[in-house]
């Protein structure tokens, strides 16, 4: 061992703590030995390299001024000196936190309750605690948030600080309900979730659908076997030097612990098209597994360059029953109980403190049913209503002991969870949805849909002059010749909503909308004018000049070349007139018949 270390070779991997040479086969338990100082913890071998020299941590006067064992054997003193010592992976050494603090994007920061992963001689992980939870840095998404969930009393929970949607968060595929299509069985993603080979990707999906907990639990699948860290970032609060630095470090693990580094972005598409290229080339070249998560459409918030590079994973709205699963799950943690039909309270419950709390069966189906396929709303929602039950109670006045029994009934779900607004994008791909399907179901004069359709975009806040105009054009493109009164009904509409404006015109917007949706229908004028068009364009060589009996004669001069000569004024003759409006070169054309193959 000493001539290992003494000799470097062409394949040594030098220690950034005691800056000696081993083989990559041994540098990330002599990681372990000389980071952790956990050499009695760490299994026997006939290579065990010495430990480092104390004064090589160079911790602080007080930790150097300890004996050895007393810093090996605090956890506080191995997290404070693990903290100082992967100062040294850090490349920008005026930004080191002090140890106490929480850094939200490095993940080599170690606390006294999770001291990371222990490696083997392969270089995998072992088995433990910290396993799969080593770098998860966003609150409330650790692998021991549903373990501390279970211990502690519903009263504890639904009172903490974080919202219980939060702690309830799932961990595994398991637990994971509602996107079948994406993560079920014999999909793709769940075979290379099997596999430990997770490609880039783009997780795009409205809120409350599960993007960011399905982005964690491919990180936690990853990282069973050690291969992977991961780092999470949102791009509403992450500067692109951050990045940069998450970027440096992903690196050097990748060079000196062989382990991937998984980054989630969190709402990514508020990157701009440069912030976005900053990836390219590390997500290209492998050293970072990117999992992006919007709610705006990836085609126009995601630079193309980066689109081609992930994969882009369509998640739906939850279904009723999949909430019903969700808020399952959640009350049988929260360990309430769930009346049947009867809506009777059983007496026989065991003594204690705390309040026995109960729901009805129909307070659930009204959260799965109002949330509008939100698990977070539908959650943060419950809690909410069982919170304000909880705060109402009185203790009991006889003070002969026994729990209080709290009964959350239907109204109080529904005081709590108020659908004060409609999931609507005036900017976003929303508004051209909504849109089109209005002038589908008018086109089909289906009355009922257009008025849904109409009633969905007014209510989400849409401009009422959009509608107006897009009725305007309807008039004419879809109803056109067929009744003749369809367009002056429709400026109409135009006008009288920018009279009086919302709510007042939402009726005669309606009206309008009826209007068009039982008109007869033609085409005929747009397909004219479309064919024209293509005629135009699709016209070899010069387009042919005006027949000269056509042209105005205002001039002696145009007069004398023939202008206006023999142009026939249609109100001198008491029948039809013969007289060529066409040019030659167009005789006999009829647009509303003609295609463009024709020419």
């Amino acid at each position: 061992m000493a001539s290992e270390m003494s000799s470097p070779t062409l394949d040594a991997v030098q220690c950034p703590v005691c800056l000696k040479d081993f083989t990559p086969g041994t540098i990330n338990r002599h990681l372990d030995v000389c980071l952790l100082k956990s050499v009695a913890d760490s299994s026997p071998s006939t290579t065990e390299e010495s430990e480092p020299p104390l004064k090589k941590y160079r911790i602080s006067a007080t930790a150097e001024a300890e004996p050895p064992s007393t810093t090996a054997s605090s956890p506080s003193s191995v997290a404070g000196a693990a903290s100082s010592v992967f100062s040294l992976f850090q490349t920008n050494k005026s930004k080191l936190l002090a140890p106490g603090e929480r850094n939200g994007f490095l993940s080599s920061k170690l606390s006294p309750v999770n001291k990371g992963v222990k490696r083997n001689l392969l270089g995998e992980a072992e088995p433990g605690p910290a396993a799969g939870t080593e770098d998860m840095k966003s609150p409330g998404l650790s692998g021991n948030a549903l373990k501390t969930s279970t211990d502690l009393s519903p009263r504890t929970l639904l009172t903490s600080n974080k919202p219980l949607a939060e702690i309830l968060r799932p961990n595994t595929l398991e637990e994971y309900f509602g996107q079948s299509k994406v993560v079920g069985q014999q999909t793709l993603l769940r075979s290379l979730l099997d596999s430990q080979d997770i490609p880039s990707l783009i997780l795009w999906g409205p809120p409350g659908c599960g993007k960011t907990t399905l982005a964690h639990i491919i990180a936690s699948s990853s990282k069973k076997k050690g291969t992977a860290r991961f780092v999470s970032l949102s791009a509403t609060s992450t500067s692109t030097n951050e990045v940069r630095e998450v970027i440096k470090q992903a690196q050097n693990e990748l060079r000196l612990c062989k382990r991937r580094t998984i980054l989630f972005i969190d709402e990514i598409h508020r990157f701009n098209k440069s912030q976005q290229d900053t990836f390219l080339p590390h997500v290209e070249c492998g050293t970072l597994t990117l999992i992006g998560a919007t709610t705006e459409n990836p085609s126009f918030q995601v630079n193309a360059a980066l689109l081609s590079r992930c994969r882009v994973l369509v998640l739906e709205k939850l279904s009723v029953e999949a909430m019903g699963s969700i808020l399952d799950r959640a009350v049988a943690t929260l360990g309430i109980k769930v009346l049947g039909q009867d809506q009777t309270i059983p007496k026989e419950q065991p003594q204690s403190d705390e309040p026995k709390i109960f729901i009805e069966q129909k307070a659930l189906d009204t959260v799965a049913y109002l949330c509008d396929g939100d698990a977070r709303a539908g959650i943060n929602s419950l809690q909410l209503a069982v919170q304000a039950q909880l705060s109402s109670a009185r203790p009991d006045p006889s003070g002969q002991g026994g729990s209080q029994e709290i009964l959350v009934k239907e109204d109080h779900i529904k005081e709590g969870l108020q659908r004060s607004h409609i999931l609507y994008d005036r900017a976003g791909e929303e508004h051209y949805n909504c849109i089109s399907a209005l002038h589908k179901s008018m086109r089909g004069s289906d009355e009922n849909a257009a008025l849904y359709w109409l009633g969905r975009m007014l209510e989400g806040g849409e401009d009422p002059l959009y509608v107006a105009r897009r009725l305007v054009r309807f008039a004419s493109e879809d109803v056109g010749m067929a009744d003749s009164a369809a367009l002056p009904q429709a400026v109409s509409a135009f006008q009288a909503c920018h009279f009086i404006g919302m709510p007042e015109c939402e009726v005669i917007m309606a009206q309008c909308v009826i209007y068009l949706a039982r008109a007869p229908k033609s085409v005929d004028v747009y397909k004219a004018y479309a064919n024209v068009k293509a005629c135009l364009r699709n016209h070899k060589g010069p387009l042919p000049s005006v027949p000269l009996h056509l042209r105005n004669a205002p001039t002696r001069l145009m007069k004398q070349l023939g202008y206006a000569k023999g142009y026939k004024y249609n109100p001198s003759f008491s029948g039809p007139v013969e007289q060529k409006y066409l040019p030659d070169e167009l005789q006999g054309i009829n647009f509303f018949t003609w295609t463009p193959s024709d020419l």
